[in-house]
């Protein structure tokens, strides 16, 4: 029988400690699962609003806890209790459309049947051609589709506002961790980048395309959100349709997604109005929908997203689209910063790389 080597001790021990810093990582990011939302927009918010709290610490002469609580003050203020009086007016607004649903009031199919009996003739000819002639079949898929969705969206309204001990616990959870990150973010970022194995360059080049990133994604995809829904919202009131705020927080949403966004919401609606003979609306609608909201889409999210990223339109697109597909709303900044995120490290294999040769 051979001696032990003691060579091979000092490696059986060092891959030991990696294979134990591996599960109680994973142990670690399984407990805190649940509460993945309230910890992400923490950590999104202390990003942004950092160069706020620098600010703070210089004129409070580097007291760092009333730094972050003067912060954290302006946070609530400007950002959380904002968004808070919106979910209650749409938990309300989700509510009554709802019932109009179930009542029958508001009927989907009934408004496809007045934009079938108003097209043209040869524009139904077409659709036969088409294999869309079945004009039941065609009204039972869109109306269910229609009614399904607003049913979800409405229903997770209700949620919302039934869901309230979730709700305030993810609410402080966000709170508290914003606080701790803004007083110990320099000296936690010190320690995350001391275990990050990479050149000190490398590290800050991944920083750097980190935070940039999130906060383009989110200031950008955020006020264009707001800005779109707010347009949109303020037409459809103006024009008398049922639900304006609930539209209006639906195409906020929607213009999280590049390039299409609101206009899944306001086009329908201008057609409706032209096919069944409020001509003048429907022309407004379709002119402000192109000039005014598709104008703010078009502008300022090249502006606020694509040109601090400085990421293709494309690479945007299918990064937030893939994102949202995976992650949920979440998604519009995870997408993204992940897509930053594989073509700085790539850019970095490839500069490594090429200078061995």
């Amino acid at each position: 029988m051979s001696p032990p080597n003691p060579d091979r001790a000092p490696v059986l021990a060092n891959k030991a400690f990696l294979f134990a810093l591996a599960v109680v990582t994973l142990a670690f990011g399984w407990i805190l699962w649940p509460f993945f939302g309230a910890l992400f927009w923490g950590v999104v918010l202390a990003i942004l609003f950092a160069p706020l709290h620098r600010r703070f610490l210089a004129r409070l002469k580097g007291r760092p806890s009333l730094a972050a609580l003067a912060t954290l003050a302006v946070i609530v203020l400007i950002v959380l209790l904002p968004l808070a009086l919106l979910t209650a007016s749409l938990v309300r607004e989700g509510a009554g459309v709802y019932e109009r649903m179930q009542s029958g009031e508001l009927d989907f199919g009934r408004y496809f049947d007045q934009v079938m009996a108003a097209l043209p003739h040869w524009v139904t000819e077409r659709m036969n051609q088409f294999g869309l002639g079945n004009v039941d079949a065609l009204k039972q898929k869109l109306s269910s589709a229609i009614s399904q969705g607003t049913s979800l969206i409405a229903t997770q309204a209700l949620n919302i506002g039934q869901n309230t001990f979730g709700f305030i616990v993810n609410f402080f959870i966000t709170v508290y961790l914003v606080f701790f990150l803004l007083r110990d973010g320099a000296s936690l970022g010190a320690r995350i980048n001391a275990a990050i194995p990479l050149d000190e360059q490398d590290k800050r080049e991944l920083r750097l395309k980190f935070t940039t990133v999130i906060r383009a994604a989110v200031k950008g995809n955020v006020l264009v959100a707001i800005a779109q829904g707010a347009l949109g919202g303020l037409a459809f009131w103006f024009l008398g349709v049922n639900g304006a705020l609930l539209w209006a927080v639906i195409m906020a949403f929607l213009s999280l997604l590049p390039a299409v966004g609101a206009g899944l919401v306001w086009l329908p609606v201008a057609v409706y109005f032209l096919v069944t003979g409020a001509v003048w609306q429907g022309l407004g609608l379709v002119a402000y929908g192109v000039l005014v909201i598709g104008m703010v889409d078009n502008v300022l999210r090249q502006i606020l997203v694509g040109k601090d990223t400085k990421m293709p339109d494309y690479v945007v697109l299918i990064s937030t689209l893939g994102g949202m597909a995976v992650f949920g709303l979440n998604g519009f900044v995870i997408g993204p910063v992940i897509a930053a995120m594989f073509m700085a490290v790539w850019d970095i294999w490839i500069t490594a790389r090429g200078s061995k040769r």
